[in-house]
């Protein structure tokens, strides 16, 4: 009788979950029944999430079919409406209509999802860059704004949360918003954040942070807070109003709501609570990766919601269901290291290295590191050759990325 290995998203931690596991069935010399690898995930790609805030969409998008098809991992394109543990089956809502696979082993990775307080008017006109459709929803609301009358804001964007999203995506809209705009005047960029200091949590990187948007025009406004959002302006409690055509929100993420269907105590941020093998607490057969998964990660600190843990937590997470099934052993997982490296549009970026953030390099060097990662470091194999994609899958540590990445020639 087939088992399966039930694998819940195709983020970071859901694909490296998959391929973990494929490579783990394919390295066992075990004798062993067969055993099914199947992934369920709302779009037909993996979404480099980080990347959004370029709002190029085919850049951040790689097809399902080019890393699964090569592994034998089978995988379903549908929405997950319910987990029960007891039974073992998972309810999934897909174009054929509602689908109910069961499970041997479960990995839970559907990740998290922005998190939008009940701010007046915030629901129906702020866009985000959150997921692949809201970035792309962005992009296209920008292309329209030489379409739309003239107004005090046409060219005008108000970005809300000056943590990393908010602050790489206020970097970008400056140059993008005066190409758009051709030449028209009155385009305004406006950062705001109700902490005293924007990007607050960045450590001795804050102050190049601010010293970067400030050099690209961006308006900084910390210490306010949003009282409503409408189509045309956004009003601050302080009674002011902010004419914008424009308005993104980028503050405050949470784990996916169906943590709450594994009976546990979830952490602040819906965080289900897992072992260093990445098994849920007192959830036999049940496994959890990314950012819906919680376990202090270097020995004390908890994992940061991030690709840099995602995916290593799911090259183990997989590697550690197949081999739980295989009766073979589990590998615990440690990072020591954690570094923070944001985008600063053409003004270059910033890297930082630690908990406390510690100021690393900046500007053009920073870059460079930047797009090592986003562009090369953080995808998995597209060539279709199996052996590379398995080999991506080893159940390692990688180093830090590097600060000192050479200019290209």
């Amino acid at each position: 009788m087939t088992q399966r290995i039930l694998i819940l998203g195709a983020g970071f931690a859901g694909l490296w979950s998959a391929v973990g596991a494929a490579r783990q069935l394919a390295e066992t010399r075990r004798a062993h029944g067969p055993i099914e690898i199947l992934v369920v995930n709302a779009r037909p790609f993996h979404s480099i999430r980080v990347r959004n805030y370029e709002l190029d969409a085919e850049a951040s998008r790689v097809p399902l079919a080019d890393v699964f098809e090569p592994i034998g991992v089978a995988w379903v394109q549908g929405t997950v409406q319910h987990i029960d543990v007891a039974a073992r089956k998972v309810q999934v809502a897909t174009a054929e209509g509602a689908k109910t696979f069961d499970y041997a082993c479960l990995v839970m990775a559907l990740g998290s999802a922005l998190v939008r307080p009940p701010i007046p008017g915030l629901a129906d006109y702020a866009f985000d860059v959150d997921t692949d459709e809201g970035a792309v929803k962005l992009l296209e609301h920008l292309r329209s704004l030489p379409l739309q009358p003239d107004s005090a804001g046409r060219y005008t964007a108000v970005v809300i949360g000056a943590g990393l999203t908010g602050s790489e995506i206020a970097s970008e809209l400056p140059a993008r918003l005066a190409k758009i705009a051709c030449g028209a005047a009155g385009t305004r960029v406006l950062l705001l954040d109700h902490a005293p200091r924007i990007a607050d949590q960045m450590g001795e990187a804050q102050r190049v942070i601010e010293q970067a948007l400030r050099e690209m025009g961006v308006e900084l406004r910390p210490g306010v807070r949003v009282a409503r959002v409408l189509a045309g302006d956004v009003a601050l409690e302080s009674g002011e109003i902010i004419p914008a055509s424009t308005t993104i929100w980028c503050a405050g993420m949470r784990a996916s709501a169906l943590t709450k269907a594994f009976p546990v105590t979830l952490d602040t941020l819906g965080r289900i609570p897992v072992d260093e093998f990445l098994r849920v607490k007192g959830v036999p057969g049940v496994f959890a990766a990314g950012d819906c998964a919680n376990f202090p990660i270097d020995g004390t600190n908890d994992c940061v919601m991030s690709c840099q843990y995602s995916r290593p937590m799911g090259r183990f997470c997989g590697h550690n269901a197949a081999a739980e099934l295989l009766g073979e052993p589990l590998l615990p997982l440690r990072i020591d290291w954690y570094i923070t490296c944001v985008d600063l549009g053409p003004w270059g970026a910033v890297y930082t290295e630690g908990r406390e953030r510690r100021l690393a390099t900046e500007g053009a060097q920073a870059k460079r590191t930047k797009q090592l990662i986003n562009r090369h470091r953080i995808y998995p194999p597209t060539n279709r050759n199996r052996e590379d994609i398995l080999r991506a899958a080893a159940p390692v540590v990688e180093a830090a990325p590097s600060k000192n990445v050479a200019a290209a020639t």
